[in-house]
């Protein structure tokens, strides 16, 4: 018997290792039983067997043998004297099976056929590659660069599936030679003339997120949970991170020893600054770590507006902006207020301030830290709140806070 040799179209789906054994049969199946509802008008009586080692199929034909003259339905039955033609040993009654010569369907049919086939496969492939990486948007993939184009570059991953990084998706100062290995966060995936697109960026949010992830164990643990991450990709971002652990400094975590664990992810993102602050439902506060490295004297707070008048020193006021306006853009994606920046010329009649951190030999460092976090870092800051409010923003005790007073009281007298 002639067969169709088609071990081309089952090595397109041995290629596709995201389309199954099951599923290839059907297909196949489904394409022929289609050229045996053509013919015959029905594929009721007629099993389509497939090889897929050898790449060939068999199409068996069975119909029940009758007496002669009582056949009712062709494609069922079998008159007995054309049974014994095929083999003089059948009686009425028994099955005949028949094997049916795919050259009877007409050369024509049976390219229409293989064409079907190389089709349907094809649209299975683009379908498994689009389930694929519509699976693993937000994660990150290596793809070695293949070919670049001005607007785009085009990457293979360890399949040999086409990827493309736009030029909207690149760090602007990233610079790529044919053969690098590259490694980006997966999109999206779009549909172009019914083919799937995979779109690659090195600028989402999700990529330094990931990249976090893989360098800061405690957040893969769940134990430090990024609240939010905001960038101007190659320049400066921000992340602000919360601790579910109270022995975690998430900040400290996130940076390492010595800045260990942020150094790999500042050069791979060629070395764009990366501000880790410690995440706080006080808006105030989160404010002021936000706009890191300025220093805020103060601030207006119009949580109604969601805006915030920020009062700084005349040479902090540059640190907040930030070059291009950079810092102060950012400060203000992360806590969703507009944020103003205005120079503090009041004179104040002391005329000086002075960094909590001199007093560590009369002040506890602990007690240093907790006024930290309620936003005071200068020995003024802590004085112009009044005890009680210090008692109620901090966890400390109402002696402490009077000798803390009276120790920050007595060096400004001095002076």
């Amino acid at each position: 018997m002639a067969s169709i040799n088609l071990i081309d179209a089952f090595q397109d789906f041995k290629d596709a290792e995201n389309i199954d054994r099951p599923t290839m049969m059907k297909v196949v199946e489904d394409v022929f039983k289609t050229l045996l509802r053509k013919k015959y008008g029905s594929d009721d009586n007629f099993d389509v067997i497939v090889n897929a080692e050898k790449g060939d199929l068999e199409i068996i034909r069975h119909r029940m043998i009758v007496e002669d003259g009582t056949v009712e339905d062709p494609l069922a039955q079998v008159a007995y004297t054309e049974a014994t033609k095929i083999e003089p040993d059948f009686e009425v009654g028994e099955e005949l099976y028949e094997e049916i010569d795919l050259l009877d369907f007409g050369r024509r049919a049976i390219l229409a056929a293989k064409q079907t086939l190389a089709s349907r496969i094809g649209d299975l492939k683009k379908n498994a590659l689009a389930k694929k990486y519509n699976d693993r948007v937000g994660d990150i993939i290596s793809a070695e660069v293949y070919q670049i184009w001005k607007k785009e570059i085009l990457l293979l991953d360890e399949e040999g599936n086409e990827l493309i990084l736009p030029k909207s998706e690149q760090i602007p100062q990233d610079y790529f030679k044919k053969g690098e290995s590259v490694r980006a966060v997966v999109r999206r995936v779009d549909l172009k003339n019914n083919n799937p697109v995979i779109i690659l960026s090195r600028t989402a949010p999700e990529f330094l997120a990931k990249l976090m992830e893989i360098e800061v164990p405690e957040i893969f643990d769940g134990l430090i949970v990024i609240k939010k991450i905001v960038r101007d990709p190659g320049e400066r971002a921000k992340v602000a991170v919360e601790s579910y652990d109270d022995r975690i400094d998430p900040v400290g975590a996130c940076v390492g020893m010595k800045g260990s664990r942020i150094h790999g992810i500042v050069r791979e993102l060629k070395n764009e600054n990366i501000d880790v602050i410690n995440y706080t439902q006080n808006v105030q506060l989160l404010i002021q770590r936000s706009l890191t490295p300025a220093r805020i004297t103060s601030m207006d707070l119009d949580t109604d507006r969601k805006h915030a008048n920020i009062f700084l020193k005349p040479d902090q006021v540059s640190l907040a902006i930030g070059r291009r306006g950079v810092n102060i853009k950012l400060a203000s994606d992360l806590t969703g207020y507009v944020l103003d920046v205005y120079r503090d010329t009041e004179e104040q009649v002391e005329g000086f301030d002075i960094d909590l951190e001199e007093f560590t030999d009369e002040i506890d460092s602990w007690i240093i830290d907790e006024l930290k976090r309620v936003g005071c870092d200068t020995a003024r800051s802590v004085l112009e709140l009044t005890a009680e409010e210090l008692e109620r923003r901090t966890d400390l005790e109402k002696e402490t806070i009077e000798d803390l007073r009276r120790i920050l009281k007595e060096e400004f007298e001095k002076e």
